[in-house]
């Protein structure tokens, strides 16, 4: 997933970036209210982590303006004060939560898997097709009970088709989805990350199509009378 983590504290910023990577998710990062404005204007993310300290332009601003472009990506706030009135406002402002500062890393990342599982499908924490089960909390995938070691960015590239199966996703789209800014990703290497996790999953009859010149499609999964 496509993780947008706006915070001027850059050893703050810096930790929560390698946490989520190492989990399978791009980050990218900007410390200021104009440079998280401008991002989430240009790109689609599938989750805004949201300090309301920014300098430039206030978090809540940023957090008006994303909900004026009717945008409903999962935004959590980050805040320096444990304000209930500031906390109020952060959820009329359309938040989906609320942490403030200091916490332990390990209930951010909880809340994180839960906001991207809830925004990006409202379901269980466990997707299921056919023999494949992904564990979007534990962040590893089985086929016929046995775990598939699967690399971060084939973790990612699985959740992406799992929540779009049998839909055509398009190269451009999982760049966009899997990869942060300054990555030099080629479709070419989509082609080979799709090849990767293809030939790991194929024990259990799951099959990703390729739709020449336009992208790939995990198909349906058979029906298990």
């Amino acid at each position: 997933m496509r993780i947008l983590i706006a915070e001027d504290d850059s050893v703050l910023a810096d930790g929560l970036s390698r946490s989520l990577r190492s989990s399978g998710h791009a980050v990218d990062c900007v410390a200021s209210g104009n440079e998280a404005d401008t991002a989430l204007s240009a790109q689609v993310f599938d989750l805004l982590i949201l300090d309301l300290g920014l300098p430039q332009l206030a978090g809540l601003e940023v957090l008006r303006r994303l909900r004026a472009r009717n945008s409903r990506v999962p935004v959590l706030i980050l805040t320096a004060t444990d304000s209930v009135e500031e906390r109020v406002r952060a959820l009329d402002l359309g938040a989906d939560d609320f942490m403030a500062k200091p916490f332990a890393l390990s209930e951010l990342e909880a809340r994180v898997r839960a906001l991207v599982r809830r925004g990006a499908s409202g379901g269980p924490s466990v997707m299921r097709h056919g023999a494949l089960s992904f564990d979007q909390v534990g962040r590893c995938a089985y086929v016929n009970d046995q775990m598939v070691e699967l690399s971060a960015r084939e973790l990612g590239l699985l959740e992406v088709l799992l929540q779009r199966a049998g839909r055509l996703v398009s190269k451009e789209q999982l760049v966009d989805h899997l990869c942060e800014w300054g990555d030099e990703v080629s479709n070419n290497a989509i082609e080979v990350y799709v090849h990767r996790l293809r030939r790991k999953l194929e024990c259990g009859g799951v099959r990703i199509a390729t739709v020449r010149g336009l992208g790939y499609c995990l198909e349906r999964a058979p029906h298990v009378s």
